[in-house]
């Protein structure tokens, strides 16, 4: 976790399924309500990711509407990418997804 003036930023672990969900959302949350102004999540890491935590995401989003913060995803990993895509949510995450050159969703 790095923090710089009123943003914060946290790489997420290698996997967010139901099985990590319940954890991370405590971690997260914690850090979302000691963070200033934003948070930031750099997904690159996650190699695996069912709804459970995009679930997560999106309470995360939520939640961070309700305390008047910023939460921003950012560097989404194709799993990530692939899930979003999926579930036709990028709208409701909010975020730019870019993908890497020459990879398909």
């Amino acid at each position: 976790m790095s923090t710089s003036q009123a943003h914060t930023v946290v790489h997420a672990d290698s996997s967010l399924t139901i099985f990590e969900a319940a954890e991370q959302k405590t971690a997260l949350l914690s850090t979302l309500s000691t963070a200033i102004d934003t948070l930031e999540i750099n997904l690159s890491a996650i190699d695996e990711i069912d709804s459970a935590g995009i679930q997560l995401l999106l309470f995360l989003k939520q939640e961070a509407t309700r305390q008047q913060k910023i939460m921003q995803y950012s560097h989404h990993s194709p799993s990530v990418l692939n899930a979003i895509e999926l579930l036709n949510l990028a709208a409701q995450l909010g975020d730019p997804l870019l993908m890497p050159r020459g990879e398909k969703v």
